[in-house]
Formats: structure tokens, C-alpha cells, sequence
């Protein structure tokens, strides 16, 4: 059964709506010189589909009561968050050019008490995934309605604290909770193979009790047709395992540990913004 999305557009509006929501995060990062924008850009279509198609929520009230939860546990990886934000009508674009700045409400880790559309502060990798799973609990022994969503990152997976809540989401059956592990294979130090290897991670989840759907995590369809699937799954909590490339859409970023957190030059953002309008 589909929810009630205020938007609720088809795929090609989505995909339209994530090349914006790109341009943005290069613009945000651009004008900060400052930020993360590998993996930013690479979880662009999961927020897109989970804000306007997916979650059941009001822009113009942020703390409805029966409202889904979204979680970004990457917290580094803010300014897509914000551009989101912009593009629903729950802060100001013109907000966007503040990015980093003292006293600005969009600081580098989105922090909740600047801002009240954003659950929880994260940043701390792994705690997100806790207070997400936390949420989910909350709302399934109360018997509220509502579900709750989580971007994590595959880097974040080398935290302990990632492992903890996936063992008790599983043992407290918590069908209303879906992660979505931005599976784009880079962190800061370089590839997961060199630093931590999660292979094979899907199995891992599964091996907790987790109902796992591995997908492109850049086809509109596909992640629409997964969280559908994980709305439908009953009994266990959904992950899905979102195979991404990091700086996706820029052709000096796709695939370069180096872009994890860099900040980006008028030329590299005049270069960035072409790449994005001309689907690289």
C-alpha cells in the first residue's frame, strides 16, 4: 500500500529532481570550499526517492507526530541533507550559501538543536544506525504508525556500533525499520578492501536476520521497487545494499577516495555543474 508522500512523483520526475538536488550539493560545497561531496553526491538518489516518493511526512510541519523518521547516520555527508531540505520547502535555499559558516544552522554534521527538521545530530559514525533502531523500537512497542529510514555508510560499517543495532533490530523483529547502506566501496583512507573490508556485507546483514535487497543504487526504479519490498516485509528489519560510486554525476570525482572531503573551486564547480546538466 503506498503512504502518504507530499510528493509523491514518478521516476522521472525523481530523477529529475536528483539532478537537482546534485547541482546543489556542488553549489553548497562550492561556495563553502569545504565539505564532503563524494559521498554526498553518491546517496543522492536514496534520499531523493525516500523525501519524495516514499516517507510519509508534512515540509511545513517537521515535528508531526505520526510523521517517518530519516536518519543520516553519515552525518559528513550533510549537504545533500540540506539540499534536500531546500528542494522540500523546509529551509531556504538562500540558506544554502551559508554552509559552514559561524553561527550558520548548516554546519559540516547535521546537528538537530540548529534546526528541528533534523531527527538527531550525527556524525559520530554508527550512532545514527543506533538512534534510528532506537526510533524503530520506540514506535513498534507503542504500536505508532510510523517507519523509520537510515543512510548509512559503508566506511561507518567498520564501526562496532553499526554491528550492535543490527543484531537487535533483528532480535526485536522491527519490520518498520529500512537502512540503506551507500554502498560506494571508498572512505577517507581509501578503498573498503584496504582499510576494513565489508565483503561480503550482504550476507553479513543476512546472517543477523536482516531481509537484504541488493540494488543500483542509482536506478530510480529499482530503489523504488526496494523500499516497496522492505514496506512489505514482515517479521525483520530491511537493508538495502545500495551499490553506488562516490562523487556520482561529476567526472572528476566518480570512483576518488580523495573527494571524500575536499572543498571544490569556482573552476572544478563551473566543470561539476556541466558534468551534472549533461548526465555524465
Amino acid at each position: 500500500m503506498k503512504r502518504n508522500n507530499p510528493f509523491n512523483y514518478d521516476v522521472i520526475a525523481l530523477e529529475k529532481k536528483a539532478k537537482v538536488i546534485r547541482k546543489l550539493i556542488v553549489r553548497t560545497i562550492a561556495k563553502a570550499n569545504a565539505g564532503h561531496p563524494g559521498g554526498s553526491l553518491s546517496s543522492v538518489e536514496a534520499a531523493t526517492a525516500l523525501f519524495f516518493n516514499e516517507m510519509m511526512y508534512d515540509p511545513k510541519n517537521p515535528e508531526l507526530e505520526n510523521r517517518d523518521r530519516f536518519v543520516l547516520s553519515k552525518g559528513h555527508c550533510a549537504p545533500m541533507l540540506y539540499s534536500i531540505f531546500a528542494e522540500t520547502g523546509q529551509i531556504e535555499k538562500k540558506l544554502l550559501w551559508t554552509f559552514s559558516e559561524q553561527g550558520s544552522p548548516l554546519q559540516k554534521h547535521s546537528e538537530r538543536h540548529r534546526m528541528n527538521c533534523v531527527e538527531v545530530s550525527t556524525g559520530s559514525l554508527g550512532q545514527g544506525f543506533s538512534m534510528a533502531a532506537g526510533m524503530a523500537l520506540s514506535a513498534k512497542s507503542n504500536k505508532y504508525p510510523w517507519r523509520t529510514y537510515a543512510i548509512i555508510g559503508c566506511g561507518e560499517c567498520n564501526e562496532g556500533q553499526i554491528w550492535e543495532p543490527a543484531m537487535a533490530a533483528s532480535h526485536f523483529k522491527l519490520d518498520n525499520f529500512c537502512a540503506i547502506l551507500d554502498y560506494n566501496k571508498l572512505q577517507v583512507d581509501g578503498t573498503n578492501d584496504e582499510v576494513m573490508t565489508l565483503k561480503p556485507v550482504a550476507d553479513k546483514f543476512r546472517s543477523f536476520g536482516w531481509e537484504v535487497i541488493e540494488l543500483d543504487g542509482h536506478n530510480m526504479t529499482e530503489m523504488l521497487a526496494a523500499l516497496e519490498k522492505a514496506r512489505e516485509t514482515k517479521g525483520k528489519p530491511t537493508m538495502l545494499v545500495a551499490h553506488t560510486i562516490k562523487g556520482k554525476g561529476v567526472s572528476f570525482m566518480e570512483d576518488r577516495a580523495e573527494w571524500h572531503a575536499s572543498g571544490i573551486t569556482k573552476e572544478q564547480e563551473i566543470q561539476a555543474l556541466e558534468d551534472i546538466e549533461n548526465d555524465y
